[in-house]
């Protein structure tokens, strides 16, 4: 067992003349079931194909892309583990310092849009070469799409990086049909039969049963045209009922979408899981400080994918599905003990789950023949009376992995569902959890407490998340345990105003602490709050939707969360005034921030901040002396406010 080859030199002592696919990626080469690159190539090799790894190339060199020459079958592109531009830039468009999934941890060794680089790459020097495309970057732009980065409606991916084919969502299954059937001497144009695949055509009558959606340069005129169309593109991403897709661009171009993958068996998933995986990234990188990615996974088991959450602003549903499938305990276990063999395992497994950790099987028995039903959610805004919420294969699993000889610890860090939680008819994963799984703190996800934004988040109202405090403290404290809740909370999603904000900062203030991390909205492609903040509507109602988009109020809203932080005073201040907040400006318990007492002296309105830094500060002449009158007319006013209030 060993890495695959990253150079002519390794291809060479494997006795390969010529590999059958090039893969080019644009993480560092990890071997592990965490990246996608590892499980597609593993799977490769596992039915005969010879593969090699072109990771990070040089993108402004042509000659980056052939150091292994041509391959026999083709190419194979991903941008990586992530969306490069997710990967490059925070919410507000700045460049990020680090990069996880790059050695050292050092940025700017891929282009921005990676994947269509790297195609546009490829096709410069192998002008007639097969390219096939996949990862999240692809699967998540596989349609027309809203790009956040150019605040643009954006073509497909497959039409801008000149990619024959595109795989899209988990594509075990799509790759081995892909590869035999070019390995069969067919056409790469002629594979157009493969479920979770997109390709290109100029003749659509070949396609059976399809739903035409509205062409691109009508979108581009019309935004809820777009809505419209994402509406029909959630509602055919299971793969049981799901019907293809077309999307036209221009004179007789379409771009077709198969439905999806059928999910995979639990055999099927254990085998993914157990091929020969090195569980490290190459040896190359050890010079520079090895890949941080591989260090919180490294010691992780993925037990399950796809989720039945129904988020908004998550993309898991066009990319993983709804329907959950779960790997078997014994494979779990071997792959648990392979673990406690690594040199630098000190005991502690950090991680069992996938996208929800506590999502063990599919909602409800149907969903595995019949799909999932396209015009509601499975927890959202209730819980379905068909839904199973049953937590008793995860707890067995998690008290036998505790047994095993050299396991200190086994931590829960996926994401868990409270609402699920509460679903479920005993108190048993909870008290589990609590007792053996968590060390402190357990960060939970109730994104907001105003219910309207709730709602269009897709999560439950903010009653339910109440619900589950009361009960995790009240078993802790049973417990004996000292242990506290720490919630992610997201602001400016769609829906919320600054009255929304306000609503959050009141509930942050009496939970008596300041959360380190702010989740600002962040429009990634291809999900229904993106899909909201780019047209202003609900595609799933076609209702409008206020959209915090100005920069500005975007700043206030994120600064409420935070609103201890010195320098985020002026800023809710300026919140609170706008939505008519003022009564918390004050000294009172109740208030978020106190005001800055005004001093006359010598005809200058001169402002001391109690909650600063206590320093005196001069207002000047002009327009600062005539900004500071006009604070104090505003404290003047919130005071007289205050008091009738108190009234």
């Amino acid at each position: 067992m060993n890495f695959l080859p990253v150079t002519k030199k390794e291809m060479s002592e494997r006795g390969w003349n010529q590999p059958d696919f090039v893969y080019v990626i644009g993480d560092a080469y990890v071997d592990h079931p965490s990246f996608g690159h590892a499980i597609i190539s593993r799977i490769l090799e596992a039915h005969g194909y010879k593969i090699a790894i072109i990771s990070q190339p040089d993108w402004k060199k042509e000659e980056s892309i052939t150091e292994f020459g041509r391959p026999r079958l083709g190419f194979l592109v991903s941008s990586g583990n992530m969306d490069s531009m997710v990967n490059h830039y925070t919410v507000s468009k700045k460049r990020r310092g680090t990069d996880a999934y790059t050695p050292g941890g050092v940025t700017g060794k891929r282009p921005d849009y990676a994947a269509i680089v790297y195609c546009n790459l490829i096709k410069r020097r192998y002008k007639d070469i097969p390219i096939i495309i996949g990862g999240i970057e692809a699967s998540l732009r596989r349609l027309a799409h809203y790009d956040y980065w150019s605040d643009k409606l954006k073509r497909s991916i497959l039409m801008d990086s000149g990619a024959d084919l595109l795989i899209y969502g988990m594509g075990e299954r799509a790759i081995v049909e892909i590869a035999d059937a070019l390995d069969s001497g067919l056409s790469v144009k002629d594979i157009t039969f493969v479920d979770g695949t997109v390709f290109k055509t100029s003749d659509v009558d070949m396609v059976y049963d399809g739903i035409v959606l509205p062409d691109y340069d009508t979108m581009l005129g019309d935004k809820l045209e777009y809505a419209r169309s994402f509406d029909i593109q959630y509602r055919n991403t299971d793969p049981f009922y799901a019907k293809p897709l077309i999307e036209k661009y221009g004179n007789k171009r379409y771009i077709v979408q198969n439905p999806p993958a059928k999910p995979l068996s639990v055999q099927e998933l254990d085998d993914v899981y157990e091929l020969p995986y090195m569980c490290d990234c190459h040896p190359s990188y050890k010079a520079e400080g090895g890949v941080p990615a591989i260090t919180e996974i490294k010691f992780s088991l993925t037990s399950n994918r796809g989720c039945f959450g129904g988020c908004s602003f998550c993309a898991l549903a066009f990319h993983q599905g709804r329907i959950v499938q779960h790997r078997s305990h014994e494979s779990l276990l071997r792959e648990a003990e392979k673990m406690t063999k690594f040199h630098d395992f000190k005991g502690y497994i950090h991680d069992v789950g996938g996208p929800t950790a506590d999502f063990w099987k599919p909602a409800c028995e149907k969903q595995l023949t019949k799909g999932v039903c396209p015009g509601k959610q499975c927890l959202f805004p209730k819980p379905c009376k068909n839904l199973k919420a049953d937590h008793s294969e995860y707890i067995s699993l998690l008290r036998k992995l505790r047994k095993l000889p050299g396991v200190k610890k086994v931590f829960i860090r996926s994401g868990i569902r409270f609402d699920y939680i509460l679903a479920d008819g005993n108190n048993d994963f909870l008290q589990e959890l609590c007792k053996f799984h968590i060390s402190g703190q357990l960060r939970v996800a109730p994104e907001h407490v105003a219910d309207s934004v709730l709602r269009m988040m897709g999560k439950p109202e903010n009653a339910v998340y109440n619900r589950f405090v009361e009960k995790f403290y009240k078993i802790n404290k049973n417990l004996g345990m000292e242990q506290y809740l720490v919630p992610y909370l997201m602001s400016s999603h769609p829906g919320s105003g600054l009255a929304e904000a306000v609503k959050l900062a009141e509930y942050i203030r009496d939970l008596g602490y300041m959360p380190e991390q702010v989740q600002d909205f962040y429009p990634t492609p291809s999900t229904i709050s993106t899909c909201m903040y780019y047209t202003g509507v609900d595609p799933r109602t076609m209702k409008k939707v206020y959209v915090p988009s100005n920069p500005h109020e975007k700043a206030m809203q994120r600064a409420l969360i935070q609103y201890r932080k010195p320098e985020n005073y002026e800023l809710v201040k300026e919140a609170l005034i706008k939505a008519g907040r003022t009564d918390l400006i004050g000294f009172d318990k109740k208030c978020l921030i106190a005001p800055r007492k005004i001093v006359r002296k010598k005809g200058c309105v001169t402002k001391r901040d109690y909650t600063l830094n206590g320093q005196n500060k001069n207002c000047g002449k002009g327009k600062n002396r005539k900004a500071g009158l006009r604070y104090e007319k505003n404290f003047q006013k919130s005071h007289r406010n205050r008091k009738n209030s108190d009234k």
